[in-house]
C-alpha cells in the first residue's frame, strides 16, 4: 500500500493554486514535484498500478505539465522522464513568463526491490566517480541534447533529487562545457567528501579544510608538470574546462544535517574565504577548487581508470540554496518533500568562479 508522502493530495504542494514563473519558490517547488513525479512513475510500474491507481500523474498534471516519455535501461527500470508544459486553462496562471517547455527530471534511489540493485550500483559508480561511464548517463545525455536541439536553450530545464542530481548535473556539466548553459534544479546533490560541514567546533572545521587546501596545492604543484606535458602533446595547453563551466550557475538545495550533501556549503564558503586573501589565495583557491584529494594522488602515481577522472560534485558556479530549518533525522533532512513546503527558513548565496 503506498504510503501518504506518495500521494499528491497528502503532501504535495496542493497550496500552489497559481504560478508565477519569476518567483524562486514556485519554481523550486514544481521542479522538485517532478522529481516526485518521476519516483512515482517507478514506483508505479512496479506496483503495477493502472489506470486510476497510478499515483504518478497528480504530480505534474496538476501544474499543468504533460508526461512526454520515460528514460529508462535495459531492465527497463524508470529513472527519468521528460515533461512537456501544457497549460490548457492561462487564468491558473498569474505569471507564466520564463515558464520552461520541457522539464528533464531525474529521481534518486528507490528503495523497491525492482531498482534497487542497480540504484545502488548507481550510487557506487558516483562515489568511484565513474557516472560518466554508466549507460544511464548515457541515456540522460543524449536526451537532454536531443531535446535541447529541438526546443532551443531556453526553453529546457534539468531537475534531480540524490542521484539524480547527480546525473542532471553530469548533464548539465557536459551541455555547459560545449556553451550550452541550462537552467538547472539539483535537490541534494552528492558530494562526495567527507561530511565536513557536520562538525560543531568552527574553528577544527576550518582548519581542517585548510589542511586540506594546503595538501592539494602541493599535490597539485607535483602533477602540474605532467599536466603541462599533456595539454603540450594534445594542443590544449591554455584550456581551461572549469573557467569553461563557469557560465553555468546551476540552483542547489542542499540542508546541512544532511551528510550526502551539506559540504557543498563548505566547499564553497572556503573557496570564498581563500580569494579574499588576495592573488596568491585565489590562485590556490581556483587550482585547489577544482579537484579533490584522492584524484590528485592518483594522478600523481599516475593511476589511470574510472577514479582518476574529473570529480563530478566539483562546480564553479552555483546558486546555493540552505535549508535552515530545523530536521529530526537524516531521513527528513535528506527528502525531497521539505523543497516544497511554504514554510522554509532558506539561506541563499551565489557563487561565481571568475
Amino acid at each position: 500500500m503506498a504510503s501518504g508522502n506518495d500521494q499528491f493530495s497528502i503532501s504535495g504542494p496542493t497550496y500552489l493554486t497559481w504560478i508565477d514563473w519569476t518567483n524562486a519558490h514556485h519554481r523550486r517547488s514544481i521542479a522538485a514535484s517532478l522529481v516526485k513525479g518521476v519516483y512515482m512513475l517507478e514506483g508505479d510500474r512496479q506496483d503495477r498500478r493502472r489506470g486510476p491507481e497510478c499515483l504518478a500523474p497528480p504530480w505534474w498534471e496538476f501544474f499543468q505539465f504533460k508526461y512526454v516519455a520515460p528514460l529508462i535501461e535495459t531492465d527497463q527500470c524508470i529513472f527519468g522522464a521528460i515533461f512537456e508544459y501544457k497549460p490548457w486553462d492561462y487564468s491558473y496562471h498569474y505569471n507564466i513568463h520564463g515558464s520552461p517547455r520541457y522539464v528533464i527530471a531525474f529521481r534518486g534511489t528507490l528503495l523497491k526491490l525492482g531498482s534497487l540493485a542497480r540504484d545502488i550500483q548507481l550510487d557506487i559508480d558516483i562515489i568511484r566517480n565513474g557516472l560518466d561511464r554508466t549507460a544511464r548517463s548515457a541515456v540522460a545525455i543524449n536526451t537532454v541534447r536531443d531535446t535541447v536541439a529541438m526546443a532551443g536553450i531556453s526553453k529546457v530545464w534539468l531537475t534531480g533529487h540524490s542521484q539524480g542530481a547527480s546525473i542532471a548535473m553530469l548533464a548539465g556539466k557536459t551541455m555547459a562545457k560545449s556553451g550550452v548553459f541550462l537552467e538547472s534544479f539539483l535537490f541534494n546533490p552528492p558530494y562526495v567528501s567527507t561530511p565536513i560541514e557536520r562538525i560543531g567546533d568552527e574553528t577544527l572545521k576550518h582548519g581542517i579544510r585548510f589542511a586540506g587546501t594546503i595538501i592539494k596545492a602541493g599535490l597539485a604543484f607535483a602533477n602540474s608538470k605532467n599536466d603541462r606535458n599533456k595539454d603540450s602533446s594534445s594542443g590544449n595547453g591554455n584550456r581551461d574546462p572549469f573557467a569553461a563551466m563557469s557560465g553555468w550557475i546551476p540552483c542547489l538545495f542542499v540542508n546541512p544535517g544532511d551528510p550526502i550533501c551539506s559540504e557543498y556549503i563548505g566547499y564553497f564558503e572556503h573557496r570564498r574565504k581563500l580569494e579574499s586573501f588576495g592573488f596568491a589565495a585565489k590562485s590556490i583557491a581556483r587550482k585547489t577548487s577544482q579537484t579533490s584529494i584522492g584524484n590528485l594522488v592518483l594522478n600523481a602515481v599516475g593511476a589511470q581508470g574510472v577514479e582518476s577522472s574529473e570529480p563530478l560534485h566539483l562546480l564553479p558556479s552555483a546558486y546555493l540554496t540552505v535549508n535552515l530549518s530545523p530536521s529530526q533525522d537524516f531521513k527528513q533532512a535528506h527528502g525531497l518533500c521539505q523543497w516544497w513546503r511554504p514554510d522554509l527558513n532558506l539561506k541563499c548565496d551565489v557563487y561565481k568562479y571568475n
